[in-house]
């Protein structure tokens, strides 16, 4: 199935959580940080959102950084993916 988000959102799939620190020390699932790095997998269209022009700035494939607990978390065909607002962006990350 495949989604198409309205307006000024995004649609995003986390990073996998860290399994090990830097050390070497494996960590147990409720001491995994929840990453704040995600890939970009579907954008809306933009366009007059609360009486502003929305022009969206990210596209599809850009990886992201954005607030821990920023947008709604959802299940789509088994696949978890987390659906945010452009203006929650922080940045850009290039490689």
């Amino acid at each position: 199935m495949k989604i198409q988000p309205l307006f000024d959102r995004i649609v995003v799939k986390q990073q996998e959580a860290e399994t090990t620190t830097a050390s070497g020390i494996i960590l147990a699932d409720a001491e995994k940080e929840r990453p704040q790095i995600a890939t970009v997998v579907a954008v809306g269209s933009g366009g007059v959102v609360d009486g502003h022009e929305i022009v969206m700035q990210v596209s599809v494939g850009d990886k992201i950084l954005y607030p821990k607990y920023a947008g709604n978390e959802f299940k789509l065909d088994g696949e978890e993916y987390i659906i945010l607002r452009q203006s929650d962006v922080l940045a850009k990350l290039n490689n």
